[in-house]
Parts: C-alpha cells; sequence; structure tokens
C-alpha cells in the first residue's frame, strides 16, 4: 500500500513539473522563434531603405541602376543590361535576395537563378512565402518538388508622384527554421533529463515523506495484531466456563424455572463470545497479513481435493435450506497426454489453511444470501499459458474457481466497496431471504476483506459480478506458482 502511495506521489511530482517545463519551453520557444522573425524582418525593411535612399539621391550603389528618360530629368528608367551584367547563376543560403518589377507587376530583373512565380503586392511587414521549384526542367513531365521557404518585404518606389516600380527582398527561411529547430532538440532533451532528474527525486523525496507515516501505520499495525492476540485468551476462558457450566447444568436431573433461565442466559453469552472470539480471529489474521509478521509455509495443494472438503462440509447445511450445492471439475483437452501433469491439474502451491478459510468464506456466503430453492454452483478449471520465448505451455498456468449463486444480488453501487473491512451491504438484505440465527444473520464485514487478502498473499486476483435479482459470481483466479 505504502509503495503504491510513493509511486503515486512520484508520479504527480513528475507530472506537475514535466506541465510546467513543457509551458517554460514552449514560451522559451514562441519568444525565441519570434526573435528571429523581427530580426529577419528588420534585415529586410534596412536593405529596403537603403536601396530607396540611393534611388532618391541619384547615388545607387546597389545593383540597379536608374537614368533620367528625358532632359528635364522628371521621369526616370532603369538601365536593365547594365543592371543584369552580374546576374548570380545560383542563390547562396544566407543571400538576400533583390526582385524589380515594373509598375505593372512584370519581374524586370532579379539576383534569383529562376523566378519565384509569386503574384506582386506590397507588404511592409513581412511574410512567409512557400514556394515549389520544378527541379527537373528539362524533363518533359515534373519528378519531384523541392518546396521552398522565404520571409519577403515587397516595396513600392516612387520619384515625385511616379512609381517607378516594386522592390521584392527575400531571405530564406532556413534562418528561423534551423535554429528552431536546434531550439526544439535542445529543449527536449534538457526537459527529458529534468524529468528523469525530477522522477528520481520525487522517488525519493516521497519515500522520505512516506517514512513517519509508515512507521506510524506499522506501529498501529503491530497494536493491532497484539490487542487481538491478547484478546483471545479472556474470550477463550469466557466461552470455557460458559460450557462448564451448561455443562454441570446437564448434569443436573431437576430443572426449575430459575434454572431454565440460566441456561438459556448461558447460551447466549456463548453464541456472543462465538461470534467475539471470530471476530478476533478475523482481526488477527488481517493485521498478521497487514504486519508481514505471519509466516505462513506453501506447499503444493490439490484444490479440487480442497474444493470437494470444503463443498462436503457446506453440503451439510445446503439441505436445511434447502438450496442446491454443486461443484464442477472441468476436465483437461483430449489433446494432453502428459500424465505427470495429467495426475497435477488442478495442483497449485499455496497454503492449504488459507485456502480452504477462502473458499469456505465465499461458499458459506453464496448458501447465506440464496433463498429457498436456489442453486449455489462451484467450477473449478484450469487456464493454461503460453510463454512466448520459450514457447512451453504450463509456464504461466492459472487455476480459476467461479462461486456462482441464484440469490439477491449486490447493486452496483456496493461493489466497489464489496472488499472493504467492516463493510456491509444494507442488513435488510440479510434479513430478505430466509430466517436464520442471530449468530449468523449479521456479520462483522470482515469475510470478504479476508478472502481478498488470501488471495493477493496467493498473487492472484478475485473480482465479483452481481445483478440484482439474478445472483452473484465471485472469480478466484490462481497461479498455479508462485514468484519469489
Amino acid at each position: 500500500m505504502f509503495q503504491a502511495t510513493r509511486r503515486r506521489l512520484a508520479i504527480w511530482y513528475t507530472a506537475v513539473t514535466t506541465v510546467l517545463l513543457l509551458l517554460f519551453a514552449s514560451g522559451v520557444y514562441l519568444y525565441v522563434r519570434s526573435t528571429l522573425i523581427e530580426r529577419i524582418d528588420d534585415t529586410l525593411n534596412h536593405v529596403v531603405e537603403i536601396v530607396e535612399r540611393c534611388i532618391t539621391n541619384s547615388r545607387c550603389a546597389s545593383t540597379l541602376i536608374f537614368e533620367p528618360i528625358n532632359a528635364d530629368a522628371d521621369k526616370f528608367r532603369i538601365n536593365v543590361e547594365a543592371s543584369l551584367r552580374e546576374n548570380t547563376d545560383a542563390v547562396e543560403d544566407d543571400h538576400i535576395d533583390l526582385e524589380w518589377f515594373s509598375p505593372t507587376g512584370k519581374l524586370l530583373w532579379s539576383t534569383l537563378s529562376e523566378p519565384l512565380n509569386i503574384p506582386i503586392h506590397a507588404n511592409r511587414t513581412g511574410e512567409t512565402v512557400r514556394v515549389v521549384k520544378d527541379e527537373s526542367k528539362d524533363s518533359k513531365f515534373k519528378t519531384s518538388d523541392s518546396p521552398l521557404l522565404l520571409r519577403q518585404i515587397t516595396q513600392r518606389v516612387d520619384v515625385g508622384r511616379q512609381v517607378l516600380g516594386y522592390l521584392r527582398v527575400s531571405h530564406p527561411w532556413f534562418e528561423v527554421t534551423k535554429p528552431s529547430r536546434q531550439l526544439i532538440f535542445d529543449l527536449a532533451l534538457g526537459i527529458g533529463l529534468m524529468v528523469l532528474s525530477v522522477g528520481a527525486s520525487g522517488w525519493f523525496l516521497s519515500g522520505k515523506a512516506m517514512e513517519p507515516v509508515g512507521e506510524s501505520y506499522q506501529r498501529l499495525k503491530q497494536f493491532t495484531a497484539d490487542a487481538s492476540h491478547e484478546l483471545r485468551s479472556p474470550i477463550t476462558l469466557i466461552q470455557t466456563n460458559v460450557q462448564v457450566a451448561l455443562a454441570d447444568l446437564d448434569l443436573t436431573e431437576s430443572e426449575t424455572t430459575t434454572s431454565m433461565q440460566y441456561r438459556q442466559q448461558l447460551k447466549v453469552i456463548e453464541r456472543l463470545t462465538q461470534r467475539l472470539g471470530k471476530l478476533v480471529n478475523d482481526l488477527l489474521f488481517l493485521a498478521r497479513q497487514d504486519s508481514g509478521i505471519s509466516k505462513d509455509t506453501f506447499s503444493p495443494c490439490p484444490l479440487d481435493a480442497l474444493l470437494m472438503e470444503v463443498v462436503e462440509e457446506q453440503q451439510l447445511l445446503a439441505p436445511e435450506q434447502e438450496i442446491t450445492l454443486s461443484l464442477d471439475l472441468v476436465d483437461p483437452p483430449a489433446s494432453e497426454t502428459n500424465p505427470e501433469l495429467l495426475e497435477n491439474w488442478f495442483t497449485l502451491v499455496g497454503n492449504w489453511d488459507q485456502l480452504v478459510r477462502l473458499f469456505t468464506n465465499l461458499i458459506s456466503n453464496a448458501l447465506h444470501y440464496t433463498p429457498a430453492g436456489g442453486r449455489v454452483k462451484v467450477e473449478l478449471a484450469r487456464i493454461e499459458g503460453i510463454n512466448r520465448v520459450s514457447r512451453l505451455r504450463n509456464t504461466s498456468a492459472q487455476l480459476q474457481v467461479k462461486v456462482t449463486d441464484t440469490g439477491v444480488g449486490i447493486p452496483a453501487e456496493a461493489l466497489p466497496c464489496l472488499f472493504d473491512r467492516f463493510y456491509r451491504v444494507d442488513p435488510a438484505r440479510t434479513h430478505s431471504t430466509r430466517n436464520t440465527t442471530t449468530a449468523n444473520a449479521t456479520g462483522s464485514g470482515l469475510g470478504l476483506a479476508i478472502a481478498q487478502a488470501i488471495v493477493e498473499h496467493h498473487q492472484g486476483h478475485i473480482q465479483v459480478e452481481s445483478t440484482q435479482g439474478t445472483g452473484t459470481t465471485f472469480t478466484v483466479t490462481l497461479p498455479i506458482t508462485l514468484e519469489s
């Protein structure tokens, strides 16, 4: 229980820290990415300003050469021949490319080796465009497309009231994507290492936090075990003295009214001490199981013989209650020919006394909550397992026992709490089935808790399915061999 709590605390520590780290990393990533985009946009705008300044001052040192059209110099044109003499054949990754368009949007000059075929429109804030370039220019059919991402700014160039054209400045987008990918990798690596560190630290700190709770719980369980053990002796003495007193009364030949009342009171005391003794024994058993001080020995147990013995004992009560109790053993498959395996088909490693107590509780509960004329069926089957590595059978075989009754059933809302200690479903269910003795009519609510403790002690699991008015089925699955 404490290991599960410690594990949950460590998982919560790690999960919360992971969420916080992811939020922090997302903020860092968005901030760095926006900073890179702003830096590129500033660079592009700076290039546009330089070109515009050169055009305005008529002392342009850039690639574009402007000259007046007439003597009055009120109109200008571009000397395309002189401008294109240094046109590059290829574009380097870190190169800022320029494109010049006519006022009508026709491309006149470009530093790019191939036109981008992107419609021109003014945009001073910067935009990201995706260009698909055809790598098989000489082929009749397009064979492969290589996408190209560019960051662009487009500026209209005016001289006075005359629109000379449009200048588009492009910058490769890789200066954003490459650092962004590297940043994502670094952040992912850092978060992964941090999560591992937090997980280890959370496991250590949760262990430290659980130490005082564990010590208190251990002391409480030890106290419960000691108190239960000490209570057994006086209860046993009371019961012994009551039985002696009843025996002495039986030897008396003549019975007066006083002696009869005395006998009746002693019988009530005997029943109450029996109930109290059973409750103390149950508490002692659970306390020893919880504290781990129980030194139970495990040995091969033929579960079929054990169930036959338990069913035979419970069948003594079934006729009185007018209930049919049966045991069904599922035969091994006809393909199984191993004589040693067939001989031990229903044998498992466990504690005989605990298993007897387990199935006695389940079968007696089924009989108790089944009305007259009902049926209780016990079924034992072997579930074969196959080890995928060794391909050997019966390496993970299990025995499954189903106890099915046609009783009043259990409400769906009560099923999750059914195995809790001292939990009892509506007491009216007990009286609605049939008349029982006072000792049997009111249980302590520990029977199913003990059954679950025994099943878990044998590394198995127990589950219940029930429908009100139809019946209940308890399924116990136990491994053939126990893991060390």
